[in-house]
């Protein structure tokens, strides 16, 4: 990747100021700001903001070199599919793939397996710095697993979740209630009590108590397959893209970008 010295060494958490530029198209400011919006679920919006715009003007730039619009057209949604068709090789999942991912992840395969949980919610706003948020969520997490009795006093004192008003009791929850990390911690192992880590989902960071679990049964791979055959299929054109992404950003002139050529961001 070509880059100056002021491009893409200046990423995460060093607030930059300056447009980005892809070889001879300018991302200004303003753009970024707008874009921001759509990312506010980020812990750097202007971030990750700034990395989907230069991923798309990559995207866009190798678009008009074939010919599949022209140099002034926005790059659509259908352009974008086109060029991921031609450009894209992606191998389909085996019926073998898919049994093995199903026998290596038992877990994810249960009918009516039933949760029932607390949590305290420190939950992330434009007040409080990323850091202190992590830092106090830390601290309680720590007090809690010396007195985990007083976890019920805590949540109503502490958390920004409405479940405080009933000592962050959420009551019952099934595979598909919550988002996904929050599900994974859940879910994704046996674990019962207060949960010796933090969770990091998009509405801030959460102390987890497990109060039981109520078993389900197991579904058959027979039912499971097209579900996996699609999931699997799914997260190889992800990694597909991403490598894509990756060789043209290394053969562009980035400056400002805050992408890296060998982890770039998949197209939001």
């Amino acid at each position: 990747m070509n880059a100056d010295s002021t491009g893409n060494q200046a990423v995460a958490g060093a607030g930059l100021t300056a447009p980005a530029r892809v070889n001879h198209v300018e991302i200004d400011l303003q753009a970024i700001a707008e874009e921001s919006r759509h990312h506010a679920d980020d812990p750097d919006p202007p971030l990750a903001a700034r990395r989907a715009l230069v991923v798309r003007e990559l995207l866009r730039q190798r678009a008009v070199e074939l010919a599949l619009i022209d140099a002034t057209s926005p790059l659509d949604d259908d352009a974008l599919e086109t060029l991921l068709a031609r450009e894209l090789r992606v191998p389909e999942p085996t019926p073998e793939d898919c049994r093995r991912f199903y026998e290596q992840h038992p877990t994810r395969f249960i009918r009516n397996e039933i949760v029932y949980a607390s949590h305290i919610l420190f939950a992330v706003t434009d007040r409080v710095p990323l850091a202190l948020l992590r830092q106090k969520a830390e601290e309680t997490l720590n007090a809690l697993l010396a007195a985990p009795d007083t976890f019920e006093a805590r949540a109503r004192e502490l958390s920004n979740c409405p479940s405080a008003g009933v000592g962050g009791s959420l009551g019952q929850l099934m595979r598909g209630d919550t988002v996904p990390e929050f599900q994974s911690a859940l879910f994704d192992n046996p674990d019962e009590g207060l949960l010796p880590r933090l969770v990091r989902t998009r509405y801030g960071f959460h102390l987890v108590r497990i109060d039981r679990r109520v078993a389900g049964e197991p579904v058959a791979f027979e039912a499971a397959a097209g579900d996996i055959a699609r999931f699997l299929a799914e997260r190889v054109r992800h990694k597909a893209i991403q490598q894509y992404v990756s060789i043209l950003a290394s053969g562009a002139s980035l400056e400002n970008a805050a992408v890296d050529a060998a982890a770039s961001p998949l197209v939001q």
